[in-house]
């Protein structure tokens, strides 16, 4: 076997595992909490820092790991990244404890693994690129995103079945994976990347980057938490504080990173219009899509299932399935876009998928909560098909655009531009998904309740945060359940018992909570519409094809001919 076909075995394992790692905690959340019996009324910084927390790691260390890479050795690295990612997956199978203490512990696990999974991360396109020639890269590139969409579509329909048996063995699933990669890589890749001179790290590169970015995401993070008697914490001085100062370190480093000899953002790249365009496209189209899959699975789970008659507890499980037409559009157009952009360049094939993406935002922005599934499922066709068209050359049309032995560095900033923006779309949905619930449930819940003859509750369970409730109908629970088991015995007694069957029964909260929830989605969807076709104008505006080795070798040419006419 061709040493390019190793090396995309390898890589191709590394991205099931890490997608898998992904959607399954997405779909899993139920299981888990459940498992280490956690209240779903007071535990959503838990659930913030589970989601999020993951992603904070990998997108401060990405750029210092793609660096080291370029330094010290790609493949070094990236065995280490398999290893440290087992054997984190391995500690959070051995979970001990349970509560508060259980979710602590699963949190910094879920940290270790992220480590992981940034060596892992900063090197993937970067190894496909050294391995394959510049004519095959969207090829190559095309089919891992194969490998990461089949990823995320294992980890949706084996999280909802193995959550029935044991939450532990979410996490245990990847271990062989990681092992499998472990030994491979060890036996059969090895180094053929240019290495970059040795020279002194980046160390104030380093430290104004992780503050930067670690205190912009934790003030984003508990930005969407509850302060004092506000639903979100958006005026907590301590976010105000960690959002400037997050700002100011970022500045910093750009201010650093034009002075230093040996930068670790190479800002230099972004002179070349391809790779600054791609990235810019990339960007916007992560921001688009990085809370679009968190807020369908909430749809499914809290509202449209259990609406259906599906149990709280195999909505994990039915939502996985009912995600199935967004990965087989990434499966399905993931390869032909790129060998399409092999042949034909990248520009007007990405493009194009952005447009798609476009399109099928403002199709789930008109659904209604009730939809007929038809509707969702072509929404959902048309997103995955739009992402797998617009990635693969996207992608390709970075690192083509780079000098070899700066691969290492330029796989790390895709990937860390793609996880902050992950994150900051997280942080927009939820934002414009809490501030609708905030001004719509408690009319909602009251009138309902009124309707029904129940006002003595209308003030009680109006109160309820919008964070419960947001958190209630992601993990499969009714929290009005909770709220009259905590009743004086006299009030509840005042109460028929036929609104009390209601109001306990599968489908009250799902349908009330629709009320103040669709109305908030649809402007999430809108906005991502938005993002979708700015990436699509910069895709479009990206400039002509560009090889960094055939610009090179033409201007060589060129030399040499001038050379030649001179003499």
């Amino acid at each position: 076997m061709e040493y390019k076909w190793h090396a995309m075995i390898v890589v191709f394992i590394a991205s099931i595992m890490a997608m898998i790692n992904n959607s399954i905690i997405l779909v899993s959340l139920p299981a888990i909490f459940n498992g280490i019996h956690i209240d779903p009324l007071n535990s959503f910084p838990y659930l913030l820092w589970i989601l999020m927390g993951y992603g904070l790691v990998l997108g401060t260390l990405l750029l210092t790991f793609g660096r080291l890479s370029d330094i010290y050795g790609r493949i070094k690295l990236f065995r280490l990244g398999f290893m440290v990612f087992t054997g984190a997956s391995i500690l959070l199978y051995l979970t001990p404890s349970t509560g508060d203490a259980g979710a602590l512990e699963i949190i910094i696990f879920r940290i270790i693994q992220a480590v992981g999974a940034a060596l892992i991360l900063a090197n993937t396109a970067a190894i496909l690129t050294d391995a394959f020639p510049a004519n095959e890269r969207g090829k190559a590139l095309g089919i891992n995103g194969v490998g990461l969409m089949s990823g995320m579509f294992l980890g949706l329909i084996l999280g909802g079945i193995l959550a029935v048996f044991d939450w532990r063995y979410i996490f245990l699933l990847s271990v062989p994976f990681g092992i499998m990669g472990t030994i491979w890589s060890y036996y059969k890749l090895k180094e053929t990347s240019i290495k970059a001179v040795k020279t002194k790290i980046d160390l104030w590169g380093n430290l104004t980057f992780f503050l930067g970015i670690t205190l912009l995401l934790v003030g984003v993070t508990y930005g969407l938490l509850p302060y004092g008697s506000n639903p979100m914490g958006w005026n907590n001085p301590w976010v105000i504080t960690s959002m400037i100062l997050g700002l100011i370190s970022l500045i910093l480093f750009i201010f650093v990173e034009t002075r230093v000899e040996a930068p670790m953002f190479r800002l230099s790249l972004f002179k070349n219009r391809s790779f600054a365009f791609a990235n810019i496209a990339g960007l916007l189209t992560t921001l688009a899509q990085g809370g679009m899959m968190f807020s369908i699975i909430l749809l499914l789970q809290g509202i449209w299932l259990p609406l259906h008659g599906y149990s709280y507890s195999s909505t994990p499980f039915w939502a996985g399935i009912y995600m199935i037409p967004l990965t087989l559009g990434l499966i399905i157009m993931g390869p032909i876009a790129g060998i399409l952009s092999d042949k034909y360049g990248p520009r007007g094939i990405a493009t194009f998928g952005m447009v798609l993406s476009t399109i099928a935002f403002l199709i789930l922005a008109n659904i209604p909560y009730n939809f007929d599934y038809m509707e969702l499922g072509l929404a959902l066709f048309l997103m995955g098909a739009g992402l797998g068209i617009f990635n693969p050359p996207n992608q390709t049309a970075i690192m083509n655009s780079v000098p070899a032995h700066d691969r290492g560095v330029a796989s790390g900033m895709i990937t860390t531009i793609i996880n902050t923006a992950f994150i900051a779309s997280m942080g927009i949905f939820f934002t414009i998904i809490i501030v609708g619930l905030t001004q719509r449930l408690p009319d909602a819940i009251s009138s309902s309740l009124n309707s029904m003859g129940a006002n003595v509750l209308a003030p009680i369970i109006s109160n309820l945060p919008p964070t419960a409730a947001l958190f209630s109908a992601l993990l499969g629970s009714n929290p009005v359940s909770a709220i009259l088991a905590a009743l004086p015995m006299p009030i509840v007694s005042h109460i028929p018992t036929s609104t009390l069957n209601t109001l306990t029964s599968i489908t009250w909260f799902p349908s009330t909570l629709a009320t103040a929830f669709m109305p908030s989605l649809q402007t999430a969807f809108y906005i991502g519409a938005l993002f979708c076709i700015i990436a699509a104008i910069f895709s479009a505006l990206r400039g002509k094809t560009y090889i960094y080795e055939n610009e090179i070798q033409e201007n060589k040419t060129e030399e040499e001919i001038s050379v030649q006419t001179e003499k």
